[in-house]
């Protein structure tokens, strides 16, 4: 093992395990430029004795290790319940990666996207910024101690007024606009400070859903005045789940909620594609309902589901939104590419359009504009944020797209680049 230590305040941890020596030498000193302190190994067996005592935040993996291999490593990781990042890179093919790459995902370990040797600094640099960011259901505040993740009732939450709906902008991929954004549940709890959905939300249909999706549609109702009010008439989304969304009880507060002036714009309701096909038949009786309202729904997490095109094409929907799995390396896998491609086509052709969630790189990003995409959502635009930070945000940008926007592809997805850049 070689210890790559920095002077100064103490860094985040992380591992470097290559049999490439050279190769694990240039990886760690690309993270220590970046701030973080790197630990060199090329066995395995040292490796995991050494992480039995210092537990680090990131691991860099080569895939084969002589004897040993990612794989192996990556079974071990999970039975000694390893919580930080895991980078993998190797000179094999880019399937390869990805395949081993989901199986570390599989085991409940949080993988990053994978770099292809040889790869440049600046890709390096990338996959760390990722690395910084929170995991789904990871608690969003310092406030607890290393290793625990607090969770909360949501009938408490629901209760002590502990609820805050925050917002996810949605890009307009031509104009370069914020178009939208996707209201999302977050909790402010007194002691343990912001939890996550994970950390929060019950099972799938808890009758506590209910409740909630009254109070994330009111909420959403307020802030939309509020937008408004500021010269932001913005389309709004809100997620519901199909056991709420064919309710009575839920439609009566959508007629009572939801402005019927000429300046609204209309409401995103998503649905899960996987309940969308479980109860094909009540989520488009709601919809044709909902519609008399100003609803438009949002198919969400398309392509989990192996939804059949037999429903799809009968189900009233307005919008495709596909899941960041697809997305992610996109503009790297053909065969992502590909499903991008198809589920555009698919969007279009019965007039829906089509909107690419997790976007995360510059270089899918290019990609999803060339493909058509009309919107897309990502930790490369935006986090979710309360919505003062969320207006201020959308005020600042919105003069500049429209003076920026241009017909030529290429130039437009370089403005894309500088306005991202000021974010």
């Amino acid at each position: 093992m070689i210890a790559m230590r920095s002077s100064g305040p103490l860094r985040p941890l992380a591992f470097v395990l290559d049999d490439e020596i050279a190769v694990g030498t240039m990886v760690c000193n690309q993270l220590m430029i970046n701030g973080m302190e790197a630990w060199q190994f090329s066995d395995p067996h040292k490796f995991l004795k050494e992480f039995r005592v210092s537990r680090p935040k990131l691991i860099v993996l080569d895939l084969a290790l002589g004897k040993s291999d990612a794989i192996e490593v990556i079974r071990k990781l999970e039975v000694m319940r390893f919580t930080g990042r895991i980078l993998l890179i190797s000179g094999r093919d880019k399937r390869t990666l990805d395949e081993i790459e989901n199986i570390g995902r599989s085991h409940g370990l949080h993988m990053l996207q994978s770099l292809q040797k040889p790869f440049r600094a600046a890709d390096l640099k990338n996959r760390l910024l990722a690395a910084t960011r929170p995991v789904l259901g990871e608690n969003l505040t310092a406030a607890s101690p290393a290793g625990e993740r607090p969770s909360i009732e949501l009938a408490d939450a629901l209760r002590e007024g502990w609820l805050e709906v925050w917002y996810q902008p949605k890009i307009n991929l031509q104009s370069l606009s914020i178009c939208g954004a996707e209201a999302l549940i977050r909790a402010r709890h007194p002691e343990h400070g912001m939890i996550a959905p994970a950390d929060l939300l019950p099972p799938p249909g808890d009758p506590l859903y209910r409740p909630l999706s009254a109070f994330v549609l009111r909420r959403a109702m307020e802030d939309w005045a509020f937008f408004a009010e500021r010269g932001l008439p913005l389309k709004l989304a809100i997620n519901v789940p199909a056991s709420v969304l064919n309710t009575p009880e839920f439609v009566d507060v959508f007629r009572q909620t939801v402005p019927s002036g000429h300046s609204f714009p209309g409401l995103f309701i998503e649905v899960t594609e996987d309940e969308v096909i479980a109860d094909w038949k009540g989520v488009s009786e709601a919809m044709a309902q909902l519609k008399l309202y100003n609803a438009s729904i949002s198919i969400d997490d398309f392509g989990t589901a192996h939804s059949s095109l037999s429903r799809v094409k009968n189900f009233p929907f307005s919008e495709i939104k596909l899941d960041r799995s697809f997305v992610a390396s996109c503009a790297n896998d053909p065969i992502k590419r590909g499903i991008c491609h198809t589920v555009v086509d698919l969007a279009h052709r019965f007039n829906a359009s089509a909107c690419a969630e997790g976007v995360e790189t510059i270089d899918d990003l290019r990609c999803l504009v060339g493909l058509g995409f009309d919107t897309a959502q990502g930790f490369l635009f935006a986090k979710p944020m309360s919505r003062s930070d969320f207006c201020g945000l959308v005020l600042s940008r919105k003069l500049e797209p429209e003076s920026s926007a241009t017909s030529q592809q290429g130039a437009k997805t370089e403005v894309h680049s500088a306005w991202l850049s000021t974010l």
